[in-house]
């Protein structure tokens, strides 16, 4: 017995060794694990709920602040000039600040040094109502996160932590997103996990929320000690998620299980 098992832990090692280093036949967003029911839900934008979250965004969007200043005033509104290129392409390096800014982040340097405003806790329904509505603005263009240059170690850093086993359970994001993707889990289909959707509509909580919100969902269902949201864990981890499905379209709201 004990030969067998010493056999089957060589034999998984060696295979997230390989899946480490190899891409995905294709990318596959969780948009194509949903059924067609929840596929209709996300396209109706009077059926998605998400879209009433966008419309709290637009309403602290175009809100003057003490300064008379608003996200308006820079990017029109309801964030019509908002560049969708731009958006897709975070997280990206702040050369200024010297470090990797979320779009999270970069919400936050304009809401407090730009307009003056107190800064937002990270788990604000503020700061999520404004980044669904700034991530939505880009909705249809293909994630594309540099991961070159400054952005490597960041990149590395999230990469390792998605190999690591974590939790009683000793389980790694790699097992269900790359080992077992499409195979069944307590009657769904386990997706790509990849992060395009995000902020996103989860059904089973029925409400909206981040990555980092789902990140730490998922490290209590393996009954791990999770890192705080805006921990430079959780920071890495988002780099290396997101540039993971570079190539997929933004979907935000998206709806997922």
């Amino acid at each position: 017995m004990k030969i067998n098992f010493n056999l089957f832990i060589i034999l998984i090692t060696v295979y997230l060794l390989f899946i480490t280093n190899t891409a995905f036949a294709e990318l596959l967003s969780g948009y194509h694990f949903l059924s067609t029911q929840a596929q209709q839900m996300q396209d109706d934008d009077f059926q998605n709920p998400g879209y009433e979250l966008i419309e709290q965004g637009q309403q602290i969007f175009n809100q003057s602040s003490d300064n008379d200043l608003s996200c308006s005033s820079c990017h029109a509104l309801d964030g019509q000039q908002l560049n969708p290129a731009s958006i897709a392409q975070y997280p990206k390096y702040s050369i200024k600040l010297q470090q990797v800014l979320t779009l999270r982040d970069q919400i936050q340097v304009c809401w407090s040094d730009k307009l003056g405003n107190f800064p937002l806790l990270y788990d604000d329904p503020k700061l999520l109502a404004l980044e669904t509505l700034v991530r939505n603005r880009a909705s249809g263009e293909k994630v594309n996160v540099d991961i070159g240059g400054a952005m490597k170690p960041f990149y590395d850093a999230g990469k390792k932590l998605y190999f690591t086993r974590f939790g009683q359970m000793e389980m790694t994001c790699a097992q269900c997103h790359d080992i077992f993707s499409e195979k069944m889990l307590r009657g769904q289909k386990l997706s790509q996990g990849h992060t395009n959707g995000f902020p996103e509509f989860r059904l089973e909580s029925q409400k909206m929320i981040n990555l980092p919100q789902r990140l730490r969902e998922c490290f209590r269902s393996l009954r791990a000690q999770t890192f705080d949201q805006d921990s430079d864990e959780f920071r890495n981890l988002e780099v290396y998620l997101n540039a993971r499905g570079n190539g997929l379209v933004i979907e935000t709201p998206a709806i997922r299980y």
